[in-house]
């Protein structure tokens, strides 16, 4: 846990303080505290998921556009103990032609095809031979809606080899 964590952390139990010291002080009707109480544990909840995503962990968002691909790490889906499986990726949007400086990670849903296509680029990628991602909204589909979950597994991923890069003349 990191500062900011604990600093969260701290922030809840003095709003949860402060909830009893109204629920207990006041005499307002039982509705009335009844819904803060509501309101406050829903809080917790949406702001846990909110802070699970700044927190490093894979977010559950669509893909950049365009991305280098840095590194896969693959959950196969166990029926036995019912995990669904998915694949982890560590990557770098490509903004203005150029790799943003912070990397990121992605949670996408498994899909044995796009395992395949991810671990052919890994080999690639141990081989040297840097991997550019991009994706590629389905038939009929905006990758941008806001209406569509974020992490749409019917969005297309497609990996292809990286441009050499053009170096300067002697």
């Amino acid at each position: 846990m990191n500062d900011s964590a604990l600093l969260l952390t701290l922030c809840y139990v003095a709003v949860a303080f402060l909830l009893l010291v109204l629920c207990l002080a006041t005499h307002w009707p039982r509705w009335v505290k009844m819904g803060m109480i509501g309101i406050v544990t829903l809080s917790y909840l949406f702001a846990q998921g909110a802070f699970q995503r700044m927190l490093g962990w894979p977010a559950d968002e669509r893909l950049p556009e365009k991305f280098v691909l840095l590194a896969v790490v693959t959950q196969e889906p166990d029926k036995e103990h019912g995990v669904g499986g998915a694949l982890y990726l560590w990557v770098n949007a490509i903004r203005d032609n150029r790799p943003v400086p912070e990397p990121r990670a992605y949670r996408l849903a498994y899909r044995k095809d796009l395992h395949s296509v991810l671990n052919d680029a890994m080999k690639k990628s141990r081989q040297g031979i840097s991997q550019i991602g991009s994706t590629e909204a389905p038939a009929g589909g905006k990758v941008g809606s806001w209406l569509r979950n974020a992490a749409d597994p019917n969005v297309k991923v497609r990996i292809s080899d990286a441009p050499s890069p053009s170096l300067p003349e002697k």
